[in-house]
């Protein structure tokens, strides 16, 4: 009887001896990127840009969206480039809707931890705009507009289809960052 004690005396204090045990952080699911190539993209409006192949150019299904509004979706991302076509007219102003695009951006303060603004300058092309590159846990990410402020005006938005949370989505809106960086410098007006 003493032996089976003494034995399990001796397990429990062998057992109980503490461990450096720390649990793992969370991890996230690892995402392959597609290899970058693009095609130019058939709109029917007065731009031609170049969009990614993995990406699909479909109008804008709101009701209340105009003619030349078109969604960029990246259906392996779960995202989508809102694209807004104005013409520069009476009715409406260049400046009109550069405060409309700031304000857009500029909705998103009260989530957002920064707000850096760009300048985008393509002579060759008659392409000026601005990028706005917002940080945080916000609904929109990355937004811009370009025009050549005389006729046409391109606007554009990111969204991804999920609940923001920007440490899961970093890496994804790098990647397609740089593909709007390159929609950008290959638009072209009618």
């Amino acid at each position: 009887m003493r032996y089976v004690f003494a034995i399990i005396v001796l397990l429990a204090i062998v057992g109980c001896q503490q461990q450096d045990y720390s649990p793992k952080p969370r991890g996230f699911f690892r995402i392959d990127f597609p290899t970058k190539s693009y095609q130019e993209a058939q709109t029917g409006c007065p731009f031609i840009l170049e969009i990614p192949s993995y990406s699909q150019m479909l109008d804008d299904p709101n009701e209340d969206a105009k003619e030349c509004w078109k969604n960029l979706y990246f259906p392996q991302f779960n995202a989508t480039l809102h694209l807004s076509y104005f013409p520069i007219n009476k009715s409406t102003s260049f400046q009109q809707l550069t405060e409309d695009a700031r304000t857009f951006a500029f909705k998103h303060t009260t989530k957002a931890t920064a707000i850096d603004q760009s300048r985008i300058s393509i002579p060759e092309h008659e392409v000026y705009g601005i990028q706005y590159l917002i940080g945080g846990n916000t609904a929109s990410n990355y937004q811009f507009f370009v025009s050549d402020s005389t006729e046409h005006y391109l606007r554009g938005a990111l969204y991804f289809n999920e609940k923001p949370h920007l440490d899961s989505i970093q890496p994804v809106l790098e990647f397609i960052k740089s593909d709007i960086k390159h929609l950008i410098h290959s638009v072209k007006w009618k």
